[in-house]
This record gives structure tokens, sequence and C-alpha cells, in this order.
């Protein structure tokens, strides 16, 4: 037994020995990672597939998925706090149709479909009022939970009672909403408006004003009354102001980031925005020919009166010759009257505007810019100098000039006579700390790695299967080569010939006796040389 151990111990240091470090590393790797990867595989294709069949469960209702499922022996596995449950792959359909047969999961909650499956002739008007109630309110909120954005809701509604006079004004209904939104979903308020006007109508006698929606977040969705869009409230005036300063600031910082360095500048965008609406109209008279400031003649009326007499009174009756009259008195007294009179209608240009002006005019701007001023040089932080500080502020300067020149509001330069855009532009120098570092985004690994390293992990286990498999031809080579050594010891000798001559004797009777043999001896003489 120990010559046997200490052969096969020989036989392994010769074989260990006779091996490359490279041949080592990998036969040792072999080794410890074939049985990983062995267990790792099993554990895989062995596992069952754990599919969701329920998600967003109540408590009450994952009890009773779970007691059913172990009635039926289903394995199951329960995450999210108990309100998703896993099941099989392979059973996840079957399931899903045999609950939905038997009317599970049950929420306890009364729809419509209740009075046609429990209509009973001793239901009161009391109960029946508040199994409508009740009805109505999971109804509703089923509706509102179709909503894109909305993943469940609850409905609360207080329907005040009948009067028994007819005089009393009956009151109003009121309705509080508390929705389980969809996380960084923003709700327009178009979506808001119809969310309200849904439940308006769903409700009799529930005006918009007696609802209250808010989230899961204690966040209110507020109705906005300005149902004609037009900017006037707060909420909108403080989008726009924010939407305009953004955009600005992301040019200026993509600009001066393409000179600078995106993470050595920080900038910071202000504006005074003027929502103010004008609506006015003008009616202008305007004339045709605008150089001799006339219009155009529609109508020309000329009058022209004569008139010749003598001045004192009337000519005597007995005197029938004026001209013989006017020469025996003075001529002095003779007079004459002439009168030329013209009237001309123009036409002139008359021109209706009616102007609307647009709010959101920029009256101002204030752009504040950090900017980084040190610099690394042969691996040491190195602090600009003053000269290249005033050529930076310089260049930077009259970039943002030029910006602020263009989004101002034409009309608030044109009427300040003092109007500087360099007044505007606020820049400081200062060494960034780690913490203003404008972030990158974290690199995510491509498909392409994992696929690679598939391949990869496929290659060594080639490798190692094709390394074994050399070892175990050469451990079969070796002893094949000593039992044919044995047999040919085995063999009769004659004493009268030479060691070659006896070699070749040996040969030729294996050859002729056992002549498979008698190739594999070849083959493993021919594999050491």
């Amino acid at each position: 037994m120990n010559e046997t151990v200490q052969k096969f111990r020989n036989r392994f240091v010769e074989f260990w020995s006779s091996k490359s470090k490279t041949q080592k590393i990998g036969m040792v790797g072999g080794l410890v990672g074939l049985p990983l990867i062995l267990i790792v595989s099993t554990l895989l294709f062995t596992s069952s597939n754990m599919v969701p069949l329920y998600s967003n469960l109540s408590h009450q209702e994952a009890g009773q998925l779970t007691s059913e499922l172990d009635s039926r022996g289903v394995k199951y596995e329960l995450t999210d706090g108990g309100t998703t449950i896993l099941v099989p792959d392979a059973q996840s359909d079957r399931l899903l149709v045999d609950f939905a047969a038997q009317g599970i999961p049950n929420s306890g909650n009364i729809d419509y479909s209740f009075f046609s499956e429990n209509v009973s002739w001793g239901m009161t008007d009391e109960e029946r009022q508040i199994i409508e109630l009740d009805a109505l309110q999971t109804e509703l909120a089923s509706l509102i939970s179709n909503i894109q954005g909305i993943e469940s809701a609850k409905v609360l509604i207080n329907q005040p009672k009948e009067s028994i006079f007819v005089g009393d004004q009956q009151e109003s209904s009121s309705a509080s909403i508390v929705l389980n939104t969809e996380y960084g979903y923003e709700f327009s308020q178009s979506k808001i408006r119809s969310l309200y006007h849904l439940v308006s109508k769903a409700v009799p006698n529930l005006p918009t004003e007696n609802i209250v929606i808010m989230n899961q977040n204690f966040e209110y969705f507020d109705l906005n009354t300005n149902t004609t869009g037009n900017g006037n409230t707060y909420v909108e005036h403080q989008q726009i102001k924010e939407d305009i300063e953004r955009d600005l600031q992301r040019r200026v910082q993509r600009v001066l980031g393409t000179m600078i360095g995106q993470d050595k500048v920080v900038v910071s965008v202000t504006t005074d925005i003027d929502f103010t609406r004008e609506n006015r109209v003008e009616e202008l008279v305007e004339p045709v020919d605008l150089e001799n400031m006339e219009g155009l003649p529609v109508s020309v009326d000329r009058v022209t009166e004569t008139y010749a007499g003598i001045d004192g009174g009337q000519i005597p009756s007995d005197v029938t010759d004026i001209p013989e009259y006017l020469g025996q008195g003075d001529t002095d007294d003779l007079s004459e009257y002439e009168m030329v009179r013209e009237t001309i209608n123009n036409e002139f240009n008359r021109i209706r505007r009616d102007i609307v002006e647009s709010p959101y005019e920029v009256r101002d701007i204030g752009i504040q810019v950090a900017v980084d001023n040190s610099v690394e040089e042969n691996g040491e932080q190195v602090t600009l100098s003053a000269a290249e500080q005033q050529s930076v502020e310089e260049d930077v300067q009259s970039i943002l000039s030029s910006m602020i020149e263009t989004s101002i509001s034409a009309d608030v330069i044109n009427n300040t006579e003092t109007f500087n855009p360099a007044d505007k532009v606020s820049i400081v120098f200062q060494p960034f700390s780690e913490g203003t570092n404008i972030s990158q985004p974290v690199p995510t690994i491509p498909t392409w790695v994992y696929v690679v390293g598939g391949g990869l992990l496929l290659l060594v286990i080639l490798l190692i299967f094709l390394v074994l498999r050399r070892r175990n031809e050469d451990d079969e080579l070796v002893e094949t080569e000593e039992s044919y050594s044995s047999k040919v010891e085995e063999l009769p000798l004659e004493e009268d010939l030479s060691d070659s001559g006896m070699r070749r004797k040996q040969l030729e009777n294996l050859a002729k006796d056992k002549p498979e043999e008698f190739a594999k001896l070849l083959r493993t003489w021919i594999s050491e040389d």
C-alpha cells in the first residue's frame, strides 16, 4: 500500500514539475473555479423563476391570497413589505385565472354589482343609501385609478341629508380624494381641471370648490380658476420666470464652459419679468400726402359774386339814364364788390388699431459668474495671475454684455439713458472646493461588456476542460507504457541473442501476437520523441 502511494506521489511530483508556471495557474484555477461554476449553474437552472402574481395589495388582500396559496401547496414569496406576492412563472397564469373565477382578492369594497347579487326585501332606505354611497366611492376611485400617473385613489364623499321642508335650500356635497401618484409624474393644470370636473359631474350637487385633492406626499392639487390660460396666476408667473432664467443659465453655462471648462465655471441668472398684459385701441387720422400734409380731394365747391353801386342811398326816380346821372354827380361815391369762395372736401386715412401687447417682457437681467482661478501645472494647483484673470474677465464681460442687450426689451434700453450691460454682470474669481464641481453622470456598464464577459467565461471553462482531458490522456499513456514494458519483459528471451537482437525479437513477437498494443506502444514512443 505504501509503495502504491509513493508511486502515485512520485508520478504527481514528476507531472507537476514538468508543467510551466502558466499551466500550473490554469490547473489550480480550473480546480477551484469548476466546482464554483457547477454550483452556480446548478442553482440557476434548478431555481424556479418567480414572477409577481399581484402587486400593491392591502394586508387584507395579501392574507386572503397567502391562505389560498398555502391550501393549494403553491410556493410563494412576499416582497415590498407584504404588498407583492411572487409565484413560480409556470403557475402564474393558471393561478390568475383560478383566483379571478373565485373573486380573489376581495378588497371588501362595495360596487354596483352588490345590488344585483344581494337584493333583499328587508333592506331599509338608510341601509340602501349607505350602500349606494359606498358603491359610488368605490366606482369613482376605480375610475380615477385608470388615469395615467395615478396608481390608486381613495375617495370620501359627504352628502347632506335631504330636508323635509320644501322651502329649505339643499346643501352642497363635498369630496376628499387622496391619490397615490407615480414618482416624478407631473400633472398639468389641464389634467387637474379635468379631474375636478370628473368628480363634480359624478356626484350630484357637488361644485368644484367643495373638492379637495391631495397625493400621498401631502401635496395639494389646486384648481386654477383662470380658465383662459393667460398666465395671470402666481404659480404660472413663477414657472415662466424659472423657465426664462433656466434657459439663460444653460446658454451662458454652455458658452463659458466651452471656453473655460464645464467644471471651472458656475453661472446664476436672475431676471425681472413684466407680466402686464395691455389691450388698447388706436384710432388715427393721417393725411394722404405726408409731405404736404394734404388729403385726397373728394369734392370742390366754388362761388363767385360781383357788385357795383353808389354809396349813400338809391338813384332818384326821375333819372333814367344812369351814365348821365353819374356824370352829373361825384364819381367818388361809386363802389364795386367781388367775392370768390371755394370749398374743398378732402378725404384722409382713418386707421383703427386693436393692439394686444403680450406679457413676459424681460425688463432686467442679472448674471453672476464664479470662475475657478486655480489651474494644474506639473501636478500642482497654481492660481491665475492678475493679468490672466483680467483677460478672462474682459472676454466673459464682452460675451455676457452681448447676450444681455439681445435679451432685454428694446423699450427698456431706449428709455434708459444710462443703460450699461456691464453693470448687470458680476464675475468672481476664487478656487473651487470639491463640492462645487459639476457632478458628472455615473457611467453605466453597457450590454456588450456582459456579452464579452460571458464569452470569456465560456472560453475559460473550455480551456479547463481541455487541460483536464489532456492530463487524463497523459496518465493513460503512462499507464499503457508501463503495462507494455512489463509485458515485453515477460516475453521469452534467447540467451544467444544480443541486446538489440533480443529487443527486436520481443517487438516482432508483440507485433505478431498483439498488433493493437504494438501500435499504441509506437504512438507512445513517437509522442515522447
